[in-house]
């Protein structure tokens, strides 16, 4: 006995601004009803899309047009949710892959690597294979812990800023560093250094070294093979001592090295003539070189706050007067608009009666 044909059922579609009847049978699965509509909605012509025609793609959101409705709360995905999910995840990778390709291609064609404050434990790997592109790279505030040996490959870096890490001695390559030749700025403050090696003396191109906030005890005495040198900065340090090589360093125009335990400067501190700007503050500092205002006859700016300098103390260093004249004419400026300045020396010195 033959069983009846299934009753067909006219299905009303609404598609592209028009209505489509489409005969099922009533047993057909969703899926075979979409595949009797693929024939008639999947073309541009059929959607009246024209030569002009704007179209705007819209998301669902609960429904996924594949093999059937699924909800946000759905604990095992349809096929379809799976296939999408296996693309995005392809894609992700194409992007991370992009990404790592775009990033070094952008570097290079700047010449700059910035990538300060990007919670980093390391240089990323891809920075070195930059070669001599790179002029500057900065990864400050970051929590890098080394400058390994590759650090050679940047032949033609000339700022390299390491500030605000976790750099610790010994855990710098110097060697490498010593390969770049055309390093002209490196800034190591506020780490974790205690010391400088000897070899710091072979970083020749050095304009300047800015070494504050750490531990130092002392500074190496090849220092003073630093011709080049113009900026020492290396405040809040530990440093008792400068050695006499320091005043070797004949290119200095700004040094400061406030908040140390310094108790004396050298003899030799007199030779840098081309100073401009020396801060002293807060150390244990009761003198002055004997020759010190003849000598760096370019100083503007001293800074002997919180120190055990006092005015008459500096009256009675040769050259004073030629100093204070110095410093009265770079701040005429501020000083006009000032009223009632007494024009004594206040930047640091006190006078003995101030003293309790």
């Amino acid at each position: 006995m033959e069983s009846s044909p299934s009753p067909t059922i006219t299905v009303q579609v609404k598609f592209g601004g028009r209505t489509i009847p489409v005969e099922v049978s009533a047993s057909a699965s969703v899926a075979e009803l979409k595949r009797l509509l693929q024939p008639l909605t999947n073309t541009l012509s059929s959607a009246q899309v024209v030569d002009g025609s704007k179209v705007m793609l819209m998301a669902s959101q609960g429904i996924h047009q594949g093999d059937g409705p699924i909800t946000k709360n759905s604990s095992v995905p349809a096929p379809s949710t799976r296939r999408a999910s296996n693309v995005k995840e392809t894609q992700t990778q194409q992007s991370d892959t992009n990404v790592s390709r775009i990033r070094p291609e952008r570097w290079k064609a700047t010449g700059i690597i910035a990538l300060s404050n990007s919670r980093l434990k390391a240089v990323p790997e891809e920075v070195w294979g930059c070669g001599s592109s790179i002029r500057i790279l900065d990864v400050s505030d970051n929590c890098i812990e080394a400058i390994p040996q590759e650090i050679s490959a940047l032949k033609s870096l000339q700022k390299l800023i390491l500030t605000a890490n976790d750099i610790a001695d010994g855990s710098i390559s110097w060697e490498g560093l010593i390969c770049v030749q055309t390093l002209t700025i490196l800034s190591l403050s506020r780490n974790r250094l205690v010391t400088l090696p000897s070899s710091l003396g072979s970083m020749t191109h050095l304009r300047e070294l800015r070494i504050a906030n750490n531990s130092l005890e002392n500074l190496p005495v090849e220092i003073g093979l630093l011709k080049n040198l113009e900026f020492l900065i290396a405040s809040n340090n530990r440093i008792t001592s400068l050695p006499s090589s320091i005043g070797d360093c004949e290119s200095l125009k700004e040094v400061d090295l406030s908040s140390n335990l310094l108790a004396e400067l050298p003899e030799a501190f007199g030779n840098l003539q081309n100073l401009k700007v020396l801060s002293l503050r807060n150390n244990g500092l009761t003198s002055l070189p004997s020759a010190f205002f003849i000598k760096c006859w370019r100083l503007i700016t001293l800074d002997l706050h919180g120190t055990e300098i006092t005015n008459d103390i500096l009256r009675q260093v040769e050259g004073w007067e030629e100093f204070d004249e110095r410093r009265r004419k770079k701040h005429q400026k501020q000083l006009d608009f000032r009223v009632g300045s007494s024009g004594v020396f206040d930047e640091g010195a006190d006078d003995d009666y101030r003293r309790l």
